[in-house]
């Protein structure tokens, strides 16, 4: 079976051709299933798993509508953005919560709309000549009022990655930051791996060595693709790559990002994944950080 990060498990029949066709869409709102945004937030019932609560069109609130899926069976799901209060037997949550929890279904719709209610905010105005702009598509595209000018959802690619010694077995070792933005929680730092934009004129592999370089001063070889996940705050596409370092470099942190960086080994990692250990904290399992230690943890290693 092919281990994916869980927030790329989205099983979304997108349906693109919908997204143009107006009067398809009105009546597809009146038998929608709706979820309701709320800064990155949904509400959620039960927890073996959980599930996100719909809402028909009858009690959604007013809101841009934005169109995210038609089921093989003709099940339509939209979302829209607004204040979310949890009721009786519901709960607010965001994706660090419960995101690998949900069905494929589910956080595919959750990520979708997250993504698309942050990037619906962050542009009632083109950046080209400062035009009002409204949403139009079915909430894919925003354009300004006298349809001169479109804009269109952009993600931004960003490396996250795991750096190992190349050592097989439990005494093999990770690589991995405490961010200086990270308080600690009762008294336990936590690690990750190491992550950064990937920058203009640069490609993906060129940005991890240079990301490393930058934050924790080693050069990494073997630099390997594993996985992508989006990471809709506010609109990223997490690349996943395992690279390798002589563990024996020197550690020179930029203060400003990383407050510490050290190496662990596989049994450090796996007694604080068991529960065994409480020395450190790791990343949330919704996380593709978290992802890609538990591949390396597994010596699923490209």
């Amino acid at each position: 079976m092919n281990q994916v990060p869980p927030l790329a498990r989205g099983a979304l029949n997108r349906a693109a051709h919908r997204r143009p066709d107006r009067e398809w869409l009105e009546a597809a709102w009146l038998k929608a299933r709706i979820v309701v945004v709320d800064d990155g937030h949904v509400l959620v019932q039960g927890d073996d798993p959980p599930t996100l609560v719909f809402v028909d069109a009858s009690a959604a609130p007013p809101g841009e509508r934005l169109f995210l899926a038609e089921d093989p069976d003709g099940t339509v799901y939209f979302a829209v953005p607004a204040d979310v209060t949890a009721t009786e037997g519901t709960r607010r949550a965001n994706l660090r919560q419960v995101g690998h929890k949900l069905s494929d279904l589910d956080s595919g719709l959750f990520i979708t709309a997250v993504a698309l209610a942050n990037w619906h905010a962050r542009h009632p105005y083109s950046p080209l000549s400062g035009a009002a702009t409204t949403v139009g598509e079915g909430g894919w595209t925003r354009v300004t009022a006298d349809g001169t000018e479109t804009l269109w959802p952009r993600t931004d690619p960003a490396v996250i990655m795991l750096v190992h010694d190349g050592v097989a077995g439990p005494e093999g070792r990770c690589l991995l930051g405490c961010n200086a933005a990270w308080p600690a929680l009762d008294g336990v730092r936590r690690y990750s791996t190491l992550a950064g934009f990937v920058e203009p004129g640069e490609s993906a592999e060129a940005a991890v060595a240079r990301e490393v370089a930058e934050e924790v001063g080693v050069s990494v070889f073997s630099i390997r693709y594993v996985a992508s996940q989006p990471w809709p705050f506010p609109g990223s596409l997490m690349l996943g790559f395992h690279a390798q370092s002589q563990p024996d470099a020197a550690i020179h942190v930029d203060q400003s990002e990383i407050l510490e960086a050290r190496w662990f080994t596989r049994t450090e990692i796996a007694a604080v994944l068991d529960r065994e250990s409480k020395a450190f904290g790791l990343p949330f399992p919704a996380s593709i950080a978290y992802f890609l230690i538990t591949e390396w943890l597994a010596g699923r290693v490209r």
